[in-house]
């Protein structure tokens, strides 16, 4: 199978690092969907990476559809619990980590736009995603060892990968300061070799 993904976006890092935890063999090929040579078109509709090109020449979109295959792969290192309610939950943490990385980068492409053309009503907008998500993420992890407790999952690898976004992307958003268990999270979870493999590269 084949990766198509940028070094830098959180929901690549996402897939990576589950094909890391995972142990799956894969080949990866850089795409930006924004440079004019971009295969991301070719395999997903909707011109968006990262998208997982199968052996039967098929292809699968969306970070979340990827990852839920991808578990389904190996049975080494399940990151996605069986259907039940910790199941639902685990999902969940990942919907809102994925809600903030896709506000900040919201943010990030409305800043590349001429700053006469920047709509600052609908920045504040997503950093107000951003900030309530994190307090969100905070209330839910308490004094739990990881999101859904004790045990390393999914919701980690996308919590993990959106507060690493905001720090390569976001300095300005201080969230260690006010969050100090997700600080605690993420000085765990950047120890894993999954997580200094991908770091973000700009």
């Amino acid at each position: 199978m084949k990766l198509f993904a940028s070094l830098t976006s959180p929901f690549a890092r996402k897939a990576r690092i589950v094909l890391a935890e995972k142990k799956i063999d894969y080949d990866f090929e850089l795409d930006n969907p924004w440079n004019a040579d971009t295969k991301a078109p070719q395999h997903n509709p909707l011109g968006k990476v990262p998208v997982l090109e199968l052996d039967d020449g098929s292809s699968l979109y969306d970070s979340r559809v990827i990852v839920e295959y991808l578990d389904t792969v190996t049975p080494v290192g399940r990151l996605i619990p069986e259907p039940t309610r910790q199941r639902v939950t685990v999902k969940r943490w990942e919907a809102l980590a994925d809600g903030i990385s896709e506000a900040a980068a919201n943010i990030f492409l409305e800043r590349k736009r001429a700053e006469s053309l920047q709509n600052p009503d609908w920045i504040q907008r997503q950093y107000g995603k951003i900030h309530a998500g994190l307090k969100a993420m905070s209330e839910d992890l308490g004094e739990k060892g990881f999101c859904t407790g004790e045990s390393y999952n999914l919701a980690d690898i996308a919590t993990g990968c959106t507060l690493f976004y905001l720090d390569f992307r976001f300095p300005d958003v201080l969230w260690r300061d006010t969050y100090s268990n997700l600080a605690k999270l993420a000085e765990k979870l950047a120890k894993r070799q999954s997580f200094i493999d991908t770091t973000p590269q700009a």
